[in-house]
C-alpha cells in the first residue's frame, strides 16, 4: 500500500469522516418508526403459512403503528440482533433453521412468535395428545405405539375400533397421517412410518364434512374458520394424485361459533403459551374435541381475513408492540 504524504492525510481523513457519515447516518424515512422488525420467509415455499398478499398487509400494519417492517429469510440469521422482534411465516420444524432462528432470537432479547417453546409443544403430536389428556381436554381417543408394540397389537387396540388414523409425531399438512381401515392395513403401514419415527400415534378417526380452525393470539380469539376436506377425500389436503389439493373454507364472525369449540379451543392454547396459534376441531354432534394445536397457523389474503380484512394484521401487529414497548421498559438502564 503507498503510503500518505504528509500533506494527503488531512484531506484523506475529512473524507473518511465524510463517507463514514454518509453511510450510517440513519435516513431520515427510517426515523419516525420506533422499533424493527423481521419477518422470516421462503420466497419458494409452496404452502407458506402466508400468502404475499397477507405479508404486504403484515407490513402495512406495522408501519402505521411505528413499526419498520424487513423481509427476512434464513440466510440472514447472522442480523437477527439487528431487531427488536421477530415473526416467523415459514412453516416451523424442530430441526430445522425456524427453530434454531426461534431461539437465537429469543436469546437476543427479541419478542418471538413463534417462540421455540410452542415450536416445540406444537410440532408433536404425541405431546399434545398426552398434554391434552393430562388436563381433560377433549381430544379424538388415542393409543401410542412404539417399534415394539407390533408384536402386540391386538393388545394395544383392545379400546379401539376401525377405520383408525395413524400419525407421525411431526406431520403437517395432511402429511404422515394414514388411514386405516383393518388390522392387516395396521401391520402393512405402521412399519413404513416406523422408518421416520420411533412413536406413532393411532387415533379413531371422526368423519366430518369440514374442520374448525379457531386462530387465537394473546389468548384472544383472532379468527374462526371452516376448513373443508377435499373433494373425495377424508382429509382437508389431498397429496394422493402428486398434487397437493384442498378442500373449500368459510370464515365466521366468532360469535356465530359454537361456544364448546371456542371455550376448547382457549384452554387448548392456554397450556402451550400466550401466542399465535390455529387449534383444529371437530364437532361430532354435541361432541367437540381437539384434533391439534398448530404454532403456526395460515394467515392469508382472502380466507382468514375475511371477517376482520386489514384489522387482522393490524391485531397482530399491535400485539408485537405491546410486547416491544413492555420490553423496552424493563430493559436495565445503564
Amino acid at each position: 500500500m503507498t503510503a500518505l504524504k504528509s500533506g494527503e492525510e488531512d484531506t484523506f481523513a475529512s473524507a473518511l469522516n465524510r463517507h463514514s457519515t454518509k453511510v450510517w447516518r440513519t435516513p431520515r424515512a427510517r426515523r419516525r418508526y420506533r422499533f424493527d422488525l423481521a419477518i422470516l420467509v421462503d420466497p419458494q415455499e409452496q404452502l407458506p403459512p402466508s400468502n404475499r398478499g397477507a405479508i404486504k398487509r403484515f407490513i402495512r400494519a406495522g408501519r402505521r403503528l411505528g413499526i419498520d417492517v424487513s423481509l427476512i429469510t434464513h440466510r440472514d440469521a447472522g442480523r437477527l440482533a439487528e431487531f427488536d422482534a421477530l415473526f416467523i411465516r415459514e412453516t416451523t420444524r424442530l430441526d430445522h433453521h425456524t427453530y434454531r432462528m426461534a431461539k437465537k432470537a429469543e436469546h437476543e432479547g427479541l419478542v418471538v412468535i413463534d417462540d421455540p417453546q410452542s415450536i416445540l409443544r406444537c410440532t408433536n403430536k404425541i405431546y399434545l395428545h398426552a398434554l391434552l389428556g393430562t388436563h381433560k381436554i377433549p381430544a379424538p381417543r388415542g393409543q401410542l405405539l412404539h417399534r415394539s408394540d407390533l408384536e402386540r397389537l391386538d393388545d394395544k387396540l383392545a379400546n379401539l375400533s376401525y377405520p383408525l388414523v395413524l400419525k407421525v409425531p411431526d406431520g403437517a399438512f395432511s402429511k404422515g397421517v394414514v388411514k386405516i381401515r383393518s388390522r392387516e392395513e395396521l401391520a402393512e403401514e405402521a412399519p413404513r412410518l416406523f422408518a421416520s419415527s420411533a412413536l406413532l400415534l393411532l387415533q379413531e378417526w371422526l368423519p366430518t364434512e369440514f374442520d374448525w380452525r379457531i386462530g387465537v393470539l394473546d389468548g384472544q380469539v383472532l379468527f374462526a374458520s371452516r376448513y373443508y376436506m377435499a373433494r373425495g377425500h377424508w382429509q382437508i389436503y389431498d397429496h394422493s394424485s402428486g398434487k397437493t389439493r384442498s378442500g373449500g373454507f368459510t370464515t365466521h364472525d366468532p360469535s356465530e361459533v359454537p361456544v364448546a369449540v371456542v371455550k376448547a379451543a382457549l384452554r387448548a392454547t392456554k397450556l402451550i403459551g400466550d401466542g399465535l396459534y390455529g387449534v383444529d376441531l371437530k364437532q361430532i354432534g354435541d361432541r367437540v374435541v381437539v384434533i391439534e394445536v398448530n404454532d403456526n397457523p395460515n394467515l392469508d389474503v382472502g380466507v382468514e381475513d375475511v371477517v376482520l380484512k386489514d384489522a387482522l394484521y393490524e391485531r397482530v401487529m399491535a400485539v408485537f408492540l405491546k410486547r416491544m414497548e413492555q420490553r423496552l421498559e424493563h430493559r436495565p438502564r445503564r
